[in-house]
C-alpha cells in the first residue's frame, strides 16, 4: 500500500492511529467551517444562553467532581476496596 515500509503500515493501520487522526481531522474541520461562516451567531439564542449558564453553574459548584463520590459509593456497595497508587489524603 503506497510503497510504505511495513513498520509504518503496522504503526498507522495496525494500531488504529490512522483512524484516530482521520476522526480528529474530520471532527475539527466541521467545527472550523461552522465557526468561519457563522462566527458567534450560532450561539445567539435562548437555548445556547441556558446551556452556557448551566455549564457555568456546574463549573462554579464543582458538581463535576461528584463523580469521585459516585465511584466510592459504587465500590462500597460492591464490597470492593478502591485501589490507588496515591498516598492517603491529608488536610491542607
Amino acid at each position: 500500500l503506497w510503497d510504505l515500509p511495513d513498520i509504518i503500515i503496522q504503526i498507522f493501520f495496525g494500531t488504529g492511529a490512522a483512524m484516530i487522526l482521520v476522526t480528529c481531522m474530520l471532527g475539527q474541520l466541521n467545527t472550523q467551517v461552522n465557526a468561519s461562516i457563522c462566527m458567534l451567531d450560532f450561539v445567539n439564542n435562548y437555548f445556547s444562553l441556558f446551556t452556557y449558564w448551566g455549564c457555568m453553574l456546574v463549573e462554579f459548584t464543582g458538581f463535576v467532581h461528584s463523580s469521585y463520590f459516585i465511584q466510592y459509593a459504587i465500590a462500597t456497595m460492591a464490597g470492593s476496596p478502591t485501589k490507588t497508587k496515591e498516598g492517603p489524603k491529608s488536610g491542607l
